[in-house]
């Protein structure tokens, strides 16, 4: 399982992301909007296997964070300026996202 950030700060308009190992990842704030796991941004199946959503927008130019809220001891909500806030970015895949955004 993976350990909360250490910290998480706006410097500018990146996400700073402070691992407790020491590493760092910055997030450009239209990078993070793309890659919400929310099921807006990626769908959703029903029980029989029909897929809903995720077909919106995959790019969201001038999006900004402007706060975000702890999900308990798992994850992170970010608020975007374009009102979406339904994502949960849990840690694992927040480091993974760190790791795709250094690439």
């Amino acid at each position: 399982m993976q350990q909360p950030p250490k910290d998480i700060q706006l410097i500018g308009r990146e996400i700073a992301v402070i691992w407790q190992d020491g590493r760092e990842d910055y997030f450009d704030p239209e990078f993070l909007r793309a890659k919400s796991p929310s099921a807006e941004n990626i769908g959703e199946k029903d029980i029989f296997g029909n897929q809903y959503g995720g077909k919106g927008p995959r790019e969201f130019p001038g999006v900004t964070v402007e706060g975000w809220d702890f999900q308990g001891n798992y994850a992170v909500c970010f608020h975007f300026s374009d009102g979406h806030r339904t994502g949960l970015y849990a840690w694992k895949y927040l480091r993974d996202l760190g790791e795709t955004a250094q690439k």
